[in-house]
């Protein structure tokens, strides 16, 4: 009897709200890590900005873990609170 593949878990990539992180980090950040046009980058932002998150995309588990400390990595380095993490689907 063949058992049927599973496709895998998938999950949400997700930035958060903070009072320090500048508006236009937050588009650099969604342009730089998620491949972003300017538009679709600062609507996130502002669903972030005035929703407490948004959604940056949806990723296998790997992608998405890689994904999230790449930006929370890259917001230290510039000495941001940012805080991106993922969320299973």
């Amino acid at each position: 009897m063949e058992h049927a593949l599973q496709p895998p878990s998938m999950y949400k990539v997700i930035l958060n709200n903070d009072d320090f992180t500048p508006m236009d980090f937050v588009v650099q950040v969604l342009k730089k890590y998620f491949s972003f046009d300017e538009e679709q980058a600062t609507q996130i932002m502002l669903d972030v900005h005035f929703h407490g998150k948004g959604i940056c995309g949806v990723y296998t588990a790997e992608v998405a873990e890689t994904k999230a400390a790449q930006v929370n990595i890259y917001a230290r380095e510039h000495e941001y609170p940012l805080l991106c993490t993922i969320e299973e689907v």
